[in-house]
């Protein structure tokens, strides 16, 4: 389980047929972040948002995924992953990301310095 993403910031959101959250930690006394990660999103997912409204995304589905612009700055505080492979983050402002496996695709994918590499593919 990737535990170490617990505290990080979102620090850059991007989307195309993709999903992107940018996750990197306060800086070591080096200067250096202890994790820059990159979590990236394949599949539908949702995102339950500080007002616990949920909302069914889909990447690539263009300007209905504004609302993940909301995870900008926020830190992470709860972070799950199932042996099934459901990825659930919870943020400090209260919004919760979830995305499970799929059927036929790889669903969602960690990477970067710091978070030992994952990649959920089909179930």
């Amino acid at each position: 389980m990737p535990s170490e993403l617990v505290g990080c910031e979102v620090r850059r959101t991007s989307f195309d047929y993709q999903v992107r959250l940018m996750l990197v930690d306060q800086p070591e006394p080096a200067g250096e972040p202890r994790v820059d990660a990159e979590l990236v999103i394949e599949t539908a997912f949702v995102l339950r948002d500080a007002d616990g409204v949920s909302h069914e995304l889909e990447p690539g589905s263009g300007p209905a995924l504004a609302p993940v612009l909301a995870l900008f700055g926020q830190t992470v505080s709860e972070l799950a992953v199932p042996e099934e492979g459901t990825l659930t983050i919870t943020f400090d402002g209260g919004a919760r990301l979830s995305v499970g496996p799929d059927r036929q695709y790889e669903s969602w994918g960690l990477t970067g310095r710091g978070v030992d590499p994952i990649l959920v593919g089909p179930a």
